[in-house]
């Protein structure tokens, strides 16, 4: 059963430079009953534009895209912070923005901020592309901004731009990319980022044990191809794999692990079908492409993922929590030994609006961010008697 409850809350003004006074003073909560848990969400701020990306500081404020191009740090008490500034300017249409947002593993030492965001070709051309630049975070501003990667070739499109960016243990940065929708073919072929995973050092340079980078014709930062639109990216704290989240087309939202030189079998592979209903593909196998690890029919538009590896919610620990657009839900995964068991779906009947990323926060809980002109940081925390 759910359960709705008000709280209001007497937060002060904090009155800085960085700082706006964007305060939420009255706070919706609704508690719920999951299979393992009692849980309560509580919004925590409102009133952002289309959020994309989250990150969490050191000192426990979150750093928050809006797709729009402003960056904003936004406090556990609602205070959300003026755009900060130094961001590069993004293309912003349709599915195109400024998208995520991570924290470089030395963080506290370097100050290093990496963005993901979809790029105007700068020769002036048409065309566009996913690219990453890195700015050291001082107050409310980034300085020393560069450009580490751009996806090529600039193409002609709105759509498809993936993107997430994952650290690994051992400090290899992984970006997620898309197939642009139009260029869906490119993601079978090695000399194009359309489509693909690609893995560099966090300063750009290209690892020298990349698996095409002896390959004739290839781009050498590929690690894994035949992707759609990768839009969710987690490091298995367990194994240190990276575990990919792949946007489906009608049916086929599909869960992966590539691994170096994987061909994921978009678009002559698939699970879905077109938006329209025209078939895509007759083969949900081919030969020389992997299967993946778990796929969604019909699709939940998936967004994000993590795994569960808090105090908050010990059931869940270990689990991949996979954070879903439509129903406005997200898909917990129970996993034993590497093993998909079982699939329990969360918050949908709490959430209203559509979740863009999901993250664990430093404090346990799960936080999501809605994807809408209103969008909300909502912070989900145990409520087991």
């Amino acid at each position: 059963m759910l359960q709705k409850i008000f709280k209001t809350s007497t937060l002060a003004l904090i009155s800085t430079a960085a700082l706006c006074s964007t305060l939420v003073t009255t706070s919706y909560a609704a508690e719920g009953q999951s299979e393992r848990h009692k849980f309560e969400v509580t919004t925590v701020a409102e009133g952002l534009s289309f959020p994309w990306g989250i990150a969490f500081l050191p000192n426990g404020e979150a750093l928050i895209t809006e797709k729009s191009g402003s960056l904003r740090r936004v406090g556990l008490n609602g205070v959300i912070s003026e755009p900060i500034t130094g961001v590069p300017d993004v293309v912003y249409k349709s599915q195109g923005g400024l998208l995520d947002v991570a924290l470089d593993p030395d963080f506290a030492d370097n100050s290093w901020v990496y963005l993901s965001y979809s790029e105007a070709d700068p020769e002036g051309g048409e065309g566009n592309s996913t690219a990453v630049a890195r700015g050291k975070l001082f107050g409310n501003n980034l300085q020393d901004v560069e450009v580490i990667f751009r996806g090529a070739p600039k193409y002609k499109s709105n759509a498809h731009f993936g993107s997430r960016l994952a650290f690994s243990a051992d400090g290899y940065l992984f970006i997620t990319l898309g197939d642009r929708y139009s260029a869906m073919d490119d993601a079978q072929t090695l000399d194009n980022h359309h489509g693909k995973i690609v893995r560099i050092w966090p300063d750009g340079a290209i690892p020298e044990d990349n698996p095409f980078v002896n390959t004739e014709g290839a781009l050498p930062e590929i690690w894994s191809y035949g992707h759609r639109n990768v839009q969710g990216a987690a490091m298995n704290p367990m194994t240190d794999e990276l575990w990919t989240i792949e946007h489906g087309p009608k049916g086929g939202d599909e869960v992966n692990i590539p691994v170096a030189g994987g061909n994921y079998g978009w678009p002559i592979a698939t699970y879905g079908v077109d938006y329209d209903g025209s078939i895509i593909s007759e083969k949900t196998h081919v030969e020389g492409t992997l299967q993946p690890f778990y796929y969604w029919v019909p699709s939940i538009a998936t967004s994000n993922a993590i795994f569960y590896t808090g105090s908050e919610f010990p059931a869940w620990q270990g689990d991949l929590l996979v954070s879903a657009l439509k129903a406005s839900k997200v898909a917990r995964l129970d996993l034993q030994d590497g093993r998909m068991m079982h699939e329990e779906a969360l918050f949908g009947d709490v959430v209203e609006q559509r979740i863009r990323d999901i993250e664990q926060g430093p404090d346990g809980a799960i936080y999501l961010i809605t994807d809408d002109r209103n969008g909300k940081l909502l912070r989900i925390t145990n409520a087991d008697d």
